[in-house]
């Protein structure tokens, strides 16, 4: 079933549905590459615990918010998306200026659990925000694929997931991240959207002082004009967080 695609333009901010009030995706017209939206700001807290990604593997396209922020501040990272929904694809190419260069973006439409799953491609970041219009992420949120996206990141690896609290399967899916990562993740508190932002580690451990991190947070406030400095007072309140210190 093709899906339903809606574009709207209000108060100079363009969005992406999916047939419903639900934003899949936004961009300021007078700010096509700034990430509009609060929880894509938050998914790119990653970039605090491992900076300069390389290689990063996008499933989920929606606006392009994230692949477009990624090419723009970081060209020497390759960037894989996987879009399951060709309507997707072709409105973040008219309404969303998606970045046309095949050789920093190789773009694979296909179900992003059977691509990561029949990989055997390492990547430093992978981000994972998949949604229907019914706001359902399917096989993205099952173990089986957790495990995938563990087995496929390299040694200073991050993924980063994008959760709604409101799904009825929130604190299972979270509980799948924790089981296929040993514990090596944490999940900020939600934003006011309601969704709530996972982080998973693989390989060599992290560890960084809050004060470190606002030290990077501020370096890449000036180099992209991303301002994580109040993710960052959401992140100190997260469990993993003790003695003003982050484990992961």
């Amino acid at each position: 079933m093709t899906t339903p695609i809606d574009i709207r333009e209000e108060a100079g901010v363009r969005t992406l549905h999916f047939g419903s009030e639900w934003i899949q995706g936004a961009m300021r017209l007078s700010r096509p590459w700034n990430l509009e939206l609060e929880y894509t700001r938050e998914m790119m807290a990653s970039l605090l615990l491992r900076d300069a990604p390389r290689k990063v593997l996008l499933i989920g396209l929606g606006a392009a918010s994230l692949t477009k922020f990624l090419y723009r501040h970081y060209p020497l990272a390759h960037l894989t998306v996987v879009e399951i929904e060709p309507a997707v694809v072709a409105a973040a190419r008219q309404f969303f200026k998606l970045p046309e260069d095949p050789r920093r973006v190789h773009l694979v439409l296909g179900d992003g659990a059977e691509y990561i799953a029949g990989n055997k491609k390492k990547f430093d970041l992978i981000l994972v925000d998949g949604y229907d219009e019914n706001a359902r992420s399917g096989a993205l949120e099952t173990l089986p694929f957790y495990l995938a996206c563990r087995a496929r990141l390299s040694g200073d690896g991050i993924m980063a997931a994008n959760l709604l609290t409101s799904s009825r399967s929130f604190e299972t899916t979270v509980e799948r991240i924790a089981r296929a990562f040993d514990d090596r993740m944490l999940v900020l508190p939600s934003c006011e959207s309601g969704n709530a932002i996972a982080f998973a580690a693989a390989g060599n451990a992290i560890e960084a002082s809050f004060d470190e991190l606002k030290e990077t947070a501020l370096a890449l406030k000036e180099k992209t004009g991303l301002n994580l400095l109040p993710t960052l007072t959401r992140l100190a309140q997260a469990r993993t967080c003790l003695n003003n210190q982050l484990v992961l």
